[in-house]
Parts: structure tokens; C-alpha cells; sequence
């Protein structure tokens, strides 16, 4: 090919273009014309019929340099030797198929010759056989018209004996109860009694009629009988309709009795209640899953659904009645199965109820589709789910405030076992965990069963299960306030006043519901959590709007607040207990007569007493915490123990009461300058915590009361001695050893300021008080025995 585009192109190339030209049919765009203007030519235009060389040429050579052209020749001679091995290949392939098709034709003219003559004998042979049957058609049609006549004949003596045999077969059908029968009969000859009932078939008329009378009677008496079956009933209605009874008059009483046969078909309550207690064992749960429903109420069923199907055809404008009915039996069915749930059933006696149930709407569905029965059992079913839901969660809340409340029950007689504070702290734990995953168990049972009732309530079943585990445990909240006395039954707050139901709550409650709550909250809470992000997450109903229905951080949040709550609640209630005994002791006797000390007073060993019994309960549930004994040292600012105590180191230098007493309120407030200590801290969740919160508020309440009083010299003396006794005494059980020294210290001072005489006991009395007491109580096995078990690890 010419790259200047001057010279013409020679017989090849031409041939080349045409045969292409004629390979793709290329045929000019419509909204390019053959004489399209040089100005429009593109480079594109190589393709199509309209294509000027000496034009492309040119415009080739404006719009590229030499490397180009170059480049566009080596292209186009590879382009060009492509199209010629393209041709060939369809030249080829086009003459290998001309040739076959040659063959064909030569093969097919080789198979015809010799079919005109088979032809021509197969025509002589159908002429033949067409003879011979002409023959025999002729020779037997004489024949033929005898037989058919005396067929019909025949046929007329049956229709006739049939007549005269009918009131004998009639009489018969009446003796057997075969009515159906009798009636096809009947029915059967009605056309001939009209036809010829008042000449030769007369007597057999009027005897026909007289059985069909009596036929008539007793299917009304069965249509109304309250012994017959439904589908009796429904049978004899229809064959008193083809004898031309009025049936629609019987229309109310028959849909009076149908109404009144819903009853039987309810699911068996007592059957089904049976079977829940039977099912205990697992083997048994399957077999009672295939037993509902029973035979008999499937049977009581079909009977039912086949009477809907023929009072349809009765009574054709009986559809609405018959839709309520339908409606009725699956509202009554829905009632018996609530009345089931409010016993406590299990989930495998739901669904054998709703099974039951589903397998009746799907029969009246086919029979009576108008109804929607469908739809309409789904939305009772909604109702009957949420009922078994919430009735779980109100067992299971019972069932947690039962192993609590068994704590504030007195033993029986001749039972020496007491349930013990350990034994309702691990029944509740064990009702919330146990029961929690019970509970979900029984729930993914109706999550994962293939009853079509179930599956369009799946999504709503994930939101009722996520909504009553958040309700729930608000409901669980409330009810250990009413437990601990500090909400009355109608929600409102009684605070901790004397004289109210507190008195009635046993103290060890208290500290059960904080570690409790506690548990539900690092334990159950995230359990509970994890299963139903497993199982009842997916497919939610719920709009994103409202948000997820289940929200795990605020309940843990209600009972982290709820531990708090009741363990400062116990703590109050023990230090008003033990407050009450100390406002005796200080407001009993008169301090400004009081006696020479003797001995360390009895108040101290009841306030012991009660301490131990405070360590009795904490032991029982509390933990033991990490010791943390928070010593006295010199460089914190706090008195020291009697020995060192400053009271006795200045009363060398007192010369007087007013000398002394001033002394004493200089030093006091030195030592409140001086001295930073956090006295009340933050209550935590151990024995030693809970039991030194108590100490420190009672020596508080104590000190409130000494400054209300006024002593004399023997009162102040006697307070010394009894505050020094609890200093040794409560040095091993408090957990803050210096807090405890530093209130022992203020009850002292607040003495002093508020004693006529302030001069202490001497060092070698005092100690020889304390050591006799000890000794005392050593050989009386002392109340401060068990408090020293604190600081034992």
C-alpha cells in the first residue's frame, strides 16, 4: 500500500477492499452521508463504504510526522495480513460445508430410489384390507341392529325392575341406617315417577315416598341428635337438602348445635398438664412433643372442619356465621392455652398447645380462607407468647425473693438446721444464674421451633425476651427495696425511722441484697449478656429509634448503686442498734455523783456483744479484704495510747479545774490543727470495712453523747477506764487502727471538757482495771474473742 496517497491502488488491494467490504456489510451511518464534506473526515472513516484513500491520506499526513506514519505502516501490514487469514478461513469453512452438503444430497437421491414402488404395494394391500371389512360389515350388520335392540331392551327391564325393587330397597337402606344410599336411589327414579308416577308405577310411588318419609324423619332426628357426630349431623343436612327438604329453615338450630360442639375441641387441659409433669426426664419431652394433639382431637377436628365444608354448600349465605365460629373455637383455644400458662407450664407444653392449635387453623384455612384465621391466630398467639414470657420472669423474680425471704423465717419444730445468711446468699445466687439461663433455654426452644405461628413472632420474641430481662431486673431492684425495708409496698421511700417495718427486717438481709447486687453485677449481668447477644439478637422488631431494648451498663449501674445502698443501710441499722444502747448508758446514771471507778462497766461488754455479732454476719458473706492496718505514729500528729497519753503527762503542771481544763482545750485544738486524717472513708465490699465503719460511727455517736453530759471527777475516771479497755480491745479489730485511736482520743477529751475535776486514774490503776477485766473475760470466753478474727488472714 502507497504511503503518499498519490498513486492509484493496484487490482489486489481493490479485490482486498471489496472482499472485506462484502465481509462486514458495512453499511453508511444514517447521519453521515456518502458525500460528507473533506472538512468532517476523520481518521475512523477507514471503515466505512464512503472511504477516500487520497482524502485519508492527506489528512494522515497533516496530523502526523514521519515516526507516525511509520508506525501507522507497520499496523496496517499486520492489520491487512490478519483480514487475509480471516478470509481464508472463512472461505474454508464455507466450502468444507458446501461439500458436505453435497454428499447429503447425493446420499438421500441413492435412499429414494426403490420407494415408489413400495409405496404402490403398500396402497394394494390397504385396498385389500379395506374390501374385506366392506364384506364383513355387510355380511354382520343385520345382526348388529338385533343385538342392540335387545340391549335396549335389556337396559329398560332393569330401569323397570329397578322401580318396582325400590320400596323393598328403601326399606332395607331404612333397617341399616344406609340413608345415603336410600337417597341416591331415590333421586335416581325421580325421573321416571315424574314421568310416568301416575299410571304403571303408581303403587311404586306412593310406596317410595312413604320410605322416604320416614327417611326424611330420621335424619332430622339425627341432624339434631346430640350423639351424632358433627360430620353425621353435616351428612344427613345435605341429604335432606337433595330430597328437596326445606333446610334453610333449620339454619339457626344447625348453627346453634355446631357453636355448642366447639367446646369438645379445645386442647385437653388435663391431658396436657399430665403430660407436663411426666415430661421431666428429656427421653419423654420428644414423645410429648409428638402426642399434641392427641388423636381424638384430631379426629374431633377433621369432623368439625368437614361440617364448615357442608354447611358452606347448604348454606351459602352463611359465610359470616361460619367465620365467627371458626374465629371463636381459635379465641377459646388461645384462652385454654393462657389459662395453661398461668400454672407455670414449660415451653415444650406451649408449643405443644400452639401446635395443636396452628394444625386446626390450617385445616379451616383450606375450607373457609375468608376467614383469615391465619392472621387472626397469629395476633392471639402475640398475646399468649408475651403472657409466657412475662410469666417466666415473675416465677423467676419469686423465685429469688423466696431463697431471700427464708432467711426471716423462725425454723420449725424439731428441725435443728437454721438457713443460715452463706445458705440465701448461695440460693439467690444460684435462682438468679439457674433460673436466668433456664429461662433462656426455655425461651430458645420457641426461638428455634419451625412452627409457622412461631417463625413470623421470631422478631418480636427477640425484642419481648431483651425487654423482659431489662424489666425484670428494675422489677429485682424494687424488690430488694421492699425487702430491706426502705420502700413500703406502694414505692414509697420510709427512709430508716424507728418504730416501721425495719424493726421487723433481720439485719443479715442487708448485707445478702449489697453482695448480691454485687454478684448480679460482675457476674450474671455479663453472663446473661453474652447469651443473648447469642441467640436473641438477630431480627429485632424494634425500631432503631428507640433504641436496643436490653441495655446491660445501666442495669449494672442500678446494682452498683443498689450494693452501696443496702450495705450503708446495714451499717446504719447496726450503729442506730448500738447507739440506742449507748444513750442508756450516758443518760441512766447521774455523772455528777458518780462513784470511784471499780471496774470497767457492763455497757462495754453489750457493745462487744454486738460487734461480735456484726463479725458473725460479715463472716458469713463479706470477703476478706486486703489488711491494711493504718498505725499510729508519732509523726502524724495523733495522741498516742494511755500510757503516753497527754492528759497524764500534764497533770503534774494542773493546779486547779479551770487551769486544767483549759489546758486540755489548747491541746485539743493543737491536735486539730496539726493533724490532717480522713476519718470516714469509702465503704467497701469486705468484712474489715464494714465492720470499722460500724466502730467508727458508734465511737462518733459516742462521743456526741459524752458531750451532753456533765461529769465529775469519778464519771470522767470511769470514762477513761472504759475507753482505754475498748482501745485494747478493738486494736486487732478495726481495720484503721489509727482512726479508732484518734475517736477513742476525741470521747476522752470530750470528757474532759465536760468534767467538773478532770484528773485521770493513775497509770498503775488503770492498767490494773484493764488487766483484771481480761482476765475475766479470758475464763468467760470474752465477746472480743471472734472480733479478733479480722486480723487474721
Amino acid at each position: 500500500m502507497e504511503v503518499d496517497g498519490g498513486a492509484p491502488l493496484d487490482d489486489k488491494a481493490k479485490r482486498m477492499r471489496d472482499l472485506l467490504s462484502s465481509f462486514y456489510s458495512a453499511d453508511p451511518p444514517p447521519s453521515m452521508p456518502s458525500n460528507t464534506s473533506s472538512r468532517y473526515a476523520t481518521l475512523d472513516t477507514i471503515n466505512t463504504t464512503s472511504f477516500d484513500a487520497e482524502q485519508y491520506m492527506n489528512l494522515l499526513v497533516q496530523k502526523s510526522n514521519l515516526e507516525n506514519l511509520l508506525q501507522r505502516h507497520v499496523e496496517m501490514a499486520a492489520e491487512i495480513k490478519n483480514l487475509d487469514t480471516d478470509l481464508q478461513m472463512l472461505v474454508y469453512e464455507n466450502y468444507n460445508k458446501f461439500i458436505s452438503a453435497t454428499d447429503t444430497i447425493k446420499r438421500m437421491k441413492n435412499n429414494i430410489v426403490g420407494m415408489e414402488s413400495n409405496m404402490e404395494q403398500l396402497l394394494e394391500k390397504i385396498m385389500s384390507v379395506q374390501s374385506r371389512s366392506d364384506g364383513v360389515n355387510t355380511s354382520l350388520f343385520e345382526k348388529r341392529e338385533h343385538i342392540e335392540k335387545l340391549h335396549r331392551t335389556r337396559n329398560l327391564l332393569r330401569k323397570v325392575q329397578f322401580i318396582y325393587d325400590l320400596p323393598s330397597r328403601l326399606g332395607k337402606c331404612i333397617k341399616s341406617e344406609a340413608y345415603a344410599d336410600a337417597v341416591k336411589y331415590y333421586t335416581g327414579a325421580m325421573p321416571i315417577f315424574k314421568a310416568y308416577g301416575n299410571t304403571s308405577f303408581q303403587d311404586c310411588k306412593r310406596a317410595s315416598e312413604e320410605a322416604v318419609s320416614i327417611i326424611k324423619k330420621n335424619l332430622q332426628g339425627k341432624l339434631f341428635s346430640d350423639t351424632e357426630s358433627i360430620q353425621a349431623r353435616a351428612e344427613a343436612a345435605m341429604l335432606l337438602k337433595q330430597l328437596d327438604f326445606p333446610v334453610d329453615s333449620l339454619k339457626a338450630k344447625l348453627l346453634e348445635k355446631l357453636e355448642q360442639s366447639i367446646d369438645d375441641l379445645r386442647p385437653e387441659s388435663r391431658d396436657i398438664s399430665n403430660a407436663s409433669v411426666d415430661c421431666d426426664e428429656p427421653s419423654k419431652q420428644e414423645n410429648f412433643i409428638d402426642s399434641v394433639p392427641s388423636t381424638a382431637h384430631q379426629a374431633s377436628t377433621h369432623e368439625f372442619v368437614e361440617a364448615l365444608r357442608a354447611y358452606r354448600v347448604i348454606f351459602p349465605d352463611s359465610e359470616q356465621q361460619l367465620i365467627k365460629l371458626a374465629q371463636n373455637l381459635v379465641t377459646k383455644n388461645f384462652e385454654a392455652t393462657q389459662q395453661q400458662i398461668r400454672r407455670q407450664i414449660r415451653s415444650v407444653d406451649l408449643l405443644g398447645m400452639l401446635r395443636a392449635i396452628w394444625t386446626d387453623v390450617l385445616l379451616m384455612d383450606e375450607v373457609l380462607p375468608e376467614a383469615a384465621l391465619s392472621a387472626f391466630s397469629i395476633e392471639a398467639a402475640r398475646v399468649a407468647v408475651k403472657q409466657y414470657i412475662d410469666s417466666k420472669f415473675s416465677h423467676l423474680l419469686l423465685t429469688i425473693s423466696d431463697a431471700l425471704t427464708k432467711v426471716q423465717c423462725r425454723p420449725k419444730e424439731g428441725v435443728e438446721e437454721e438457713y443460715t445468711l452463706e445458705s440465701a446468699l448461695g440460693a439467690s445466687k444460684k435462682a438468679v444464674t439457674e433460673g436466668s439461663m433456664d429461662v433462656l433455654q426455655d425461651f430458645r426452644q420457641l426461638l428455634d421451633d419451625d412452627l409457622g405461628l412461631l417463625v413470623k413472632l421470631r422478631a418480636l420474641l427477640n425484642d419481648w425476651v431483651q425487654e423482659g430481662f431489662q424489666d425484670f431486673f428494675r422489677k429485682l431492684d424494687n424488690h430488694f427495696l421492699l425487702l430491706s425495708g426502705k420502700i413500703n409496698s406502694t414505692g414509697q421511700d420510709q427512709g430508716l425511722t424507728e418504730g416501721t417495718q425495719k424493726e421487723k427486717i433481720i439485719s443479715g438481709l442487708l448485707v445478702v441484697l449489697a453482695q448480691l447486687s454485687v454478684f448480679i453485677e460482675q457476674s450474671a449481668i455479663p453472663r446473661i449478656t453474652e447469651e443473648i447477644a447469642a441467640s436473641f439478637s438477630a431480627g429485632g422488631a424494634r425500631g432503631y429509634e428507640y433504641g436496643p431494648a436490653f441495655v446491660p451498663a445501666e442495669i449494672c449501674r442500678i446494682f452498683r448503686s443498689a450494693g452501696e445502698k443496702f450495705l450503708h443501710l446495714y451499717i446504719n441499722m447496726r450503729t442506730q442498734k448500738i447507739s440506742v444502747l449507748l444513750r442508756k448508758r450516758f443518760t441512766t446514771p447521774n455523772w455528777v455523783k458518780h462513784k470511784e471507778p471499780r471496774e470497767v462497766h457492763m455497757f462495754v461488754d453489750l457493745f462487744l456483744q454486738e460487734l461480735e455479732a456484726i463479725g458473725t454476719e460479715v463472716k458469713q458473706i463479706l470477703p476478706q479484704g486486703i489488711h491494711r492496718k493504718h498505725h499510729r505514729t508519732d509523726s502524724n500528729g495523733s495522741t498516742t495510747s494511755s500510757r503516753s497519753n497527754p492528759l497524764r503527762d500534764d497533770r503534774i503542771i494542773r493546779s486547779n479545774t479551770q487551769r486544767g481544763r483549759s489546758q486540755l482545750l489548747e491541746t485539743h485544738l493543737a491536735k486539730l490543727f496539726k493533724q490532717k486524717m480522713e476519718i470516714f472513708t469509702k465503704v467497701e465490699h469486705t468484712q474489715e470495712s464494714v465492720v470499722t465503719t460500724i466502730v467508727k460511727f458508734c465511737l462518733k455517736s459516742l462521743q456526741e453523747f459524752v458531750r451532753l453530759q456533765t461529769f465529775n471527777r469519778s464519771g470522767f475516771q470511769q470514762i477513761q477506764l472504759d475507753i482505754q479497755f475498748l482501745r485494747t480491745t478493738l486494736k486487732e479489730t478495726a481495720e484503721d487502727e489509727a482512726a479508732i485511736d484518734f475517736l477513742l482520743d476525741e470521747v476522752i477529751v470530750a470528757a474532759a471538757e465536760r468534767c467538773l475535776d478532770p484528773i485521770p486514774l493513775e497509770p498503775p490503776i488503770l492498767d490494773k482495771l484493764i488487766q483484771a477485766k481480761l482476765a475475766k473475760n479470758s475464763e468467760q470466753s470474752p465477746a472480743s474473742s471472734s472480733l479478733h478474727g479480722f486480723s487474721s488472714p
